[in-house]
């Protein structure tokens, strides 16, 4: 199908042009995964709600701004990728999917969560960066499973102290943000695995050497007068980081990170749980 032709039907909401939008996919695949990404779609066809077995739906990339109430049936569903379309506010419908392990929210245009996100507590991922936030919404906090936020390139300015409630987060993603000190939360949650501080404007940094579980902290492209002082073996990606404990191996101008446990970047591809 053309995509001129799919942008002329995403206009249209009837359930004939949206089953043409999604290729006529009537029952639910034996991998019990759906990806409608990049089709243009305005609307989510409510059939697809009735694959109740579903695990894996991908919906990113369209021009979505509403779910329909319908997917309150999807009960089983474990990966909900929302990401780049058009939200201004998050469907409250989501907040119903209790098995929800992986949640995509980036690339939209939402200026906060709802407090209905608690009930999401088996979330251990959740990806809101490229929005509208200008804080962090504490609700965030109350999602005691979760092992990974990426909240970059929105624009916060601190964190909430409630946010060292989450035990179990190991990977947060900040950067792109108006950050002008090195949030002193985290200086209390020694469980954190890696900390990415890029692009804020944070003057100076506190001494970083006492948080066990540290292994990478990225704080480059601030206006730092120092360097974060990390323990041994921990890396460090900025301005003076040459002068680490455990000096990283060069080749040319390109700075090679090892660590026992990858991907610690954002992954350019969707991670399942675990």
């Amino acid at each position: 199908m053309g995509n001129s032709l799919k942008a002329i039907l995403a206009f249209v909401p009837s359930n004939k042009c949206q089953k043409y939008l999604v290729e006529d996919l009537e029952e639910m695949p034996v991998d019990k995964m759906v990806d409608l990404s990049g089709r243009q779609m305005r609307w989510l066809p409510v059939h697809i709600c009735s694959f109740r077995e579903l695990v894996k739906l991908y919906l990113s990339d369209n021009n979505l701004n509403n779910l329909p109430p319908e997917l309150e049936q999807l009960q089983n569903l474990q990966i909900l990728a929302l990401d780049f379309n058009n939200f201004k506010a998050l469907p409250l419908v989501v907040c119903t999917l209790k098995q929800l392990c992986i949640l995509y929210l980036g690339n939209n245009k939402l200026c906060s969560l709802p407090l209905e996100l608690r009930l999401l507590q088996n979330l251990k991922t959740l990806w809101i960066e490229s929005n509208c936030l200008q804080s962090l919404p504490e609700v965030v906090c109350e999602l005691s499973l979760l092992k990974t936020l990426h909240a970059g390139s929105n624009a916060l300015r601190s964190l909430p102290p409630q946010l060292q409630c989450l035990q179990e987060l190991r990977t947060i993603w900040l950067s792109g943000n108006l950050l002008s000190e090195f949030p002193p939360v985290l200086l209390d949650m020694p469980f954190l695995e890696v900390i990415d501080v890029d692009r804020n404007s944070i003057r100076f940094f506190p001494n970083l050497a006492h948080l066990p579980g540290l292994k990478l902290v990225i704080y480059d492209h601030n206006p730092c007068r120092n360097a974060p002082k990390v323990a041994k073996g921990v890396r460090r990606v900025g301005r003076w980081s040459e002068e680490t404990p455990e000096p990283r191996k060069r080749s040319g101008a390109v700075i090679e990170i090892t660590l026992d446990e990858k991907p610690l970047l954002p992954p350019a591809a969707k991670t399942e749980p675990e």
